[in-house]
């Protein structure tokens, strides 16, 4: 019971009706005795039973009546502050208090519309809180909104967490994933290495001064064939020549796929163990000689979390 509203006047009018009740029940024993042995004439009988169920009605009524002066749970949960004080005047559709259900927990949340076909019921998900860092938190799928909403092309998501410890409260912010196939091998790089062109996504990928000469006169062949095309004479060069074993850079078109943190997928473009320039790239361009220096290594985690620095 959480609140008990006054009511001693409808008490002790149940009190005297149940008081009535049971004169009534000793008066139909009393006809049924007497006419077993035909002493009272058979209305005088139904007199006394149709009394008797008069009593029993009045009595479940007031009960009713009485019962609504309590308010109870409906479920086992947790109770906020009280917004009122015992002798206060309530007026219907007042809020007395706020009733939580702790365990389990839903956690609603939004998916873009593209992965609505890899989501299903009974999923498993994991929940993060900056309260519990370190801390995961695993639930279940428990349902999918039938609808797309209109303006963020967003579908909204239910995930049930059980929380036998009540230390997910509502109104917390957490962070959901959803396990929604199996394991994929990708070829990542930090999203810092990876340039965003109207023309395309490049990178530059770190060679020799020889392997890139190389690649520009192949270049070179393959634009000049044809029948009437002559191979065209490589310009001098100008200024100091670099060593054939210097570092310099070459551009190269990718096509990226999906990213989970400061991660993102290389789909083609890009071969395993291939040393590649994650930051500095406005400064280069094809052919650029470059120091390489790896005492500031990029952000590379799958599940990054803000700093303040």
């Amino acid at each position: 019971m959480l609140l008990q509203l006054r009511d001693s006047e409808d008490v002790a009018e149940l009190v005297q009706l149940q008081a009535q009740l049971n004169l009534a029940r000793v008066t139909f024993k009393r006809a049924q005795d007497q006419l077993a042995v035909k002493v009272i004439a058979q209305a005088d009988y139904d007199t006394a039973a149709a009394d008797l169920k008069v009593k029993e009605a009045a009595v479940a009524q007031q009960q009713v009546i009485v019962s609504k002066k309590q308010l109870r749970a409906p479920f086992a949960g947790r109770v906020g502050i009280v917004t009122v004080n015992p002798g206060a005047y309530l007026d219907s559709g007042n809020m007395v208090l706020t009733l939580q259900q702790l365990d389990p927990v839903y956690v609603d949340f939004y998916v873009p519309q593209k992965v609505l076909a890899d989501l299903h019921n009974g999923q498993k998900v994991a929940l993060t809180l900056d309260a519990f860092a370190g801390k995961v938190f695993s639930g279940t799928l428990n349902a999918i909104s039938p609808k797309v909403d209109t303006d963020t092309r967003n579908v909204q998501v239910e995930a049930e967490v059980p929380n036998p410890d009540r230390v997910l409260t509502p109104g917390m912010f957490v962070n959901v994933s959803v396990d929604v196939s199996t394991e994929q091998r990708y070829l990542t790089l930090p999203q810092t290495a990876v340039v965003y062109n109207p023309y395309g996504e490049t990178i530059y990928v770190v060679t020799t001064k020889a392997d890139f000469d190389k690649q520009q006169a192949a270049a070179a062949i393959e634009n000049n064939s044809g029948p009437d095309s002559r191979p065209a004479k490589p310009a001098p060069a100008k200024g100091p020549q670099l060593p054939a074993d210097a570092p310099v850079v070459q551009l190269q078109f990718v096509t990226s796929g999906p990213t989970r943190g400061d991660q993102v997928a290389i789909l083609s473009g890009l071969r395993e163990g291939v040393e590649v320039v994650t930051s500095g790239q406005i400064k280069l361009k094809a052919g650029s000689p470059i120091r390489v220096d790896n005492s500031v290594q990029p952000a590379d985690s799958p599940s990054p979390t803000p700093q303040e620095r």
